[in-house]
């Protein structure tokens, strides 16, 4: 996604194919897709570190937390 041009970065399934892949491309995704919940989730499936780019109100939703830590341990060492 890094070079993606923004239409490509605001794209739901782009994004969500390329989180699969690799969670940290989750850095580059548009503003309105760090606050999905489904694309967010999948970053952290694959890459724990990727909640430290995730939107601040999904960061302070304890359950959506909780459910991040349950899909990928290392995400706990984010919050």
């Amino acid at each position: 996604l890094r070079y993606a041009v923004h239409e490509l970065k605001s794209d739901r399934e782009v994004v969500l194919e390329a989180v699969r892949r690799d969670g940290w491309a989750l850095q580059e995704a548009a503003p309105e897709l760090k606050c999905d919940r489904e694309v967010v989730l999948e970053a952290v499936r694959q890459n724990g570190f990727a909640l430290r780019v995730a939107a601040e109100e999904l960061k302070s939703d304890r359950d959506f937390v909780l459910e991040a830590v349950q899909r990928n341990a290392r995400s706990l060492q984010v919050v």
